[in-house]
């Protein structure tokens, strides 16, 4: 009788991990529109500077605490099929905001949402993380703490792994070589100017 994936060891678990991202790729689903082509509210279009790509791309915070970099990472991540680990991240940060009184209905969603194993949409928590999870919300009410040692690997695991693939991907590349190329054809066309 099958016991799910409780009784596997959490090495078993990362590998069928990236098993699930290669297939991914495999299947070749299209990556999302990047910030570049998206159209905002006001119907204008945004386009990353060239100074902010450069911050991103030295540092996985600040990234994260710009709003287009976030949206870029995410995006990114749902091509990977693996956006729940920034979904539950964005959960937690909205936890944290929340009145003491709204926090337990808040703090169970969550927990059976990512954290529980063999959850809807299950972020990659050791055993140990995932019943320290637990405990922290059956003990007496939950507090803006309770999800901290399971932020704190989502968010390593994010730095380490997802933003790595992240910085090398497609999706970086688009946003990149644009500011560059565009430069480029206009110092060779002023060159072919001055050389006729």
């Amino acid at each position: 009788m099958c016991k799910g994936l409780a009784t596997l060891p959490a090495t078993c678990l990362k590998s069928a991990k990236d098993i699930k991202h290669k297939i991914g790729f495999l299947l070749q689903k299209p990556e999302p529109q990047t910030v570049t082509q998206k159209q905002t509210s006001k119907g204008t279009k945004r386009e990353v500077s060239a100074a902010e790509l450069e911050k991103w791309k030295k540092s996985f915070t600040d990234l994260m605490n710009s709003e287009d970099g976030r949206q870029v990472f995410t995006g990114f991540l749902r091509s990977e099929f693996s956006e729940e680990n920034i979904e539950f991240l964005n959960a937690c940060k909205e936890f944290k905001q929340l009145s003491p009184a709204k926090m337990a209905a808040k703090a169970k969603l969550i927990f059976v949402q990512y954290v529980e194993t063999d959850s809807p949409k299950q972020v990659n928590l050791d055993a140990a993380t995932r019943e320290e999870t637990r405990q922290n919300l059956e003990t007496g009410s939950p507090s803006a703490s309770s999800f901290d040692e399971a932020q704190r690997l989502i968010h390593i695991l994010l730095e380490k792994d997802s933003y790595r693939r992240f910085l090398h991907s497609r999706t970086m590349q688009d946003l990149g070589p644009r500011s560059a190329s565009r430069s480029t054809g206009t110092q060779q066309r002023q060159q072919k100017t001055a050389g006729a």
